[in-house]
């Protein structure tokens, strides 16, 4: 069967000795968003993109972006961050990093852009719960924040069953990132994820144009599976 679903390029993998070309390139070959990681060396162990890698693919990019921010406390931040981004772009904080997580989900949504959460494989569907009546975005961790390649941490699976029974009700897309292989995309895609992000498992350092690649990734055969 045919499935809509949206593929968004984790830009942190991206070739940097040439980004304009990569942002052009992932464009032509049918990107949907561009996924930023924004991380601070404080909330995860690890720095990745930077404002001025933001602003700059906002800049080049004709498609939304997808920023997904691995800070603490991002409502002291946040505005910074906004003011590059456009109607319509996605905005993702983890709720452990912030005190009172719904006001700075109230700053994005004021600003005009999409709010999301992003769950870590620690982080149980309970407490997120009264946010998931705020947000539009669901981002699910397969693996640990903070590192590109790891592996996927199969008891997230049950944790996506959950949303998926949540989502229609709460109005929310839920979406995948981490370890993103054919296979999850094959078994999760049926069953209701909107969209997965793709990193070095599918996408980058492959020696292949990146529209090749992804009418791969729709092209994949499949099958109707219930939520449940």
């Amino acid at each position: 069967m045919d499935m809509e679903i949206e593929l968004t390029a984790s830009m942190m993998c991206a070739n940097y000795g040439n980004l304009e070309k990569e942002v052009s390139e992932l464009e032509k070959g049918g990107i949907d968003s561009f996924h930023i990681d924004i991380m601070d060396g404080h909330y995860v162990p690890n720095y990745a993109m930077s404002l001025n890698d933001m602003r700059y693919i906002a800049s080049v990019a004709g498609k939304p972006l997808d920023v997904h921010l691995m800070v603490e406390h991002p409502n002291n931040t946040i505005d910074v961050f906004m003011q590059c981004l456009r109607k319509g772009d996605t905005v993702y904080i983890h709720p452990e990093a912030e005190y009172h997580p719904s006001t700075t989900l109230q700053k994005i949504i004021d600003a005009g852009l999409m709010p999301g959460i992003a769950v870590n494989p620690g982080t149980s569907v309970e407490t997120v719960m009264e946010m998931l009546r705020i947000v539009k975005k669901v981002l699910v961790m397969t693996v640990n924040p903070g590192n590109a390649g790891q592996m996927f941490m199969p008891y997230v699976g049950k944790k996506i069953t959950k949303l998926l029974a949540l989502k229609e009700e709460m109005h929310f897309g839920l979406y995948w990132d981490g370890a993103c292989s054919a296979d999850k995309i094959l078994e999760f895609a049926p069953r209701g994820v909107d969209g997965f992000v793709l990193g070095s498992s599918l996408l980058f350092g492959k020696n292949r144009p990146y529209g090749e690649i992804l009418d791969g990734i729709r092209g994949l055969k499949f099958q109707s599976v219930s939520a449940n």
